[in-house]
């Protein structure tokens, strides 16, 4: 008998969790339920809304508290937090970033907007993430260690940094992926925008690396609307964060003084103040999130040609976004599940388009990706909110 993918049991499986008196389930939505109008509203009635405020400092402090990292730095969303990290990691441009090919561009994006180049990398179907052995191998196929640095004898470029992403808020395997960055002088910044609330080994992504970038979009576990923030526990990367991060202005009661080219990338205090709201909740919200992802686990025991996508086994995830794997013989079908959920009202998406897919990366260096192409071809993300 040939192997199938049963859609119709699928499109069950979520009905059974869903359940089926709503017209339309979107895939991710914030859930305010705390605090959020007071706090808005104290910002509003004191006249402190923009990037100076109570809650600013506030935010900052909770993010640091609750992730374990010494400083935390709101910007103003995730790809302003991810790009002042690489460049505080020490990626000069014509330099080479090693990414996932399987990321949100975000990733690719901010290597560009430091006129470096993004390398791409394998992902492993474990984790969902950056694939630490196959790298560490490839990078000894490919590198030359000069001074202390490593760089590509074949493309001549230094190698400064490599990007684990923790997609859909599942981590990558982070202490393989620390000895390759050790063995080869590899700076290791952390995008864990999609990953609040998740913890590697009992430690929380985001304090492995030097430096390390969170979100706050609107589709995230917590939201201030946009925002992100930088963690480090470098007193000294926290404190050049915050200043490239605020144009780069020198300290002074009235002069405008600037000693290098800046951004003016921080979090305002209206947005902080919805984040400090959210973070009251965030516990409750991890635990309503870990409930559904395990009642879609259960739904899917019996569909076949399909699975749901679980836990490292050395994580404690937050399930932003709940992931479905069909079969590789059947990823033919995936189109067609996508077009019967839409159908139905209930969201689903495939993967991201592979970064060296798309066309401004076509002559970017990348290794073999035969895990990244799989999952791209069998990935389904499927509704994730935690009032679900």
């Amino acid at each position: 008998m040939t192997p199938r993918f049963d859609q119709k049991g699928a499109l069950a499986a979520l009905r059974q969790v869903l359940g089926a008196d709503r017209p339309c389930i979107p895939l991710h939505e914030p859930v305010f339920c705390g605090n959020e109008w007071g706090f808005v509203k104290e910002c509003l009635d004191t006249g402190w809304v923009s990037s100076v405020g109570k809650f600013v400092d506030r935010f900052e402090q909770e993010l640091a508290d609750y992730t374990g990292a010494a400083s935390a730095v709101a910007v103003v969303n995730g790809t302003a937090a991810l790009h002042i990290s690489l460049q505080l990691a020490g990626v000069r441009p014509g330099d080479e970033v090693l990414i996932p090919a399987l990321t949100f561009v975000a990733t690719a994006n901010v290597v560009n907007y430091c006129s470096a180049v993004p390398h791409f990398i394998d992902s492993e179907e474990r984790t969902l993430g950056l694939d630490p052995l196959r790298l560490g191998d490839y990078l000894g196929d490919i590198v030359e260690s000069r001074d202390g640095e490593s760089w590509n004898r074949i493309t001549g470029r230094r190698i400064s940094a490599v990007v684990p992403m923790h997609a859909f808020g599942h981590p990558v395997d982070l202490e393989p992926l620390a000895e390759v960055c050790e063995r080869y002088g590899i700076a290791m910044v952390e995008d864990a925008a999609e990953s609040l609330g998740t913890f590697y080994k009992g430690r929380h992504t985001g304090s492995h690396g030097r430096i390390s970038a969170l979100s706050f979009n609107g589709n995230k576990i917590l939201t201030t609307g946009g925002g992100g923030a930088i963690l480090t526990n470098d007193p000294e990367l926290a404190r050049l964060a915050k200043h490239l991060t605020t144009t780069a202005k020198v300290p002074h009661p009235w002069a405008f003084v600037h000693d290098q080219t800046g951004y003016n990338y921080r979090m305002p205090n209206l947005n902080a103040a919805l984040g400090c709201a959210q973070l009251e909740q965030l516990p409750a919200l991890l635990t309503k999130k870990r409930a559904l992802a395990e009642k879609y686990r259960h739904a899917f025991a019996a569909v076949e040609g399909v699975r749901f996508f679980v836990e490292p086994e050395f994580a404690k995830s937050n399930y932003w976004l709940n992931v479905l794997l069909l079969d590789e013989f059947c990823s033919e079908d995936l189109e067609g599940f996508l077009k019967l959920t839409n159908d139905a009202g209930i969201m689903t998406r495939p993967a991201w388009t592979l970064m060296p897919d798309l066309p401004m990366h076509q002559n970017c260096p990348s290794m073999d990706l035969p895990v990244s192409r799989s999952l791209v071809r069998r990935l389904i993300n499927i509704p994730s909110s935690a009032n679900l």
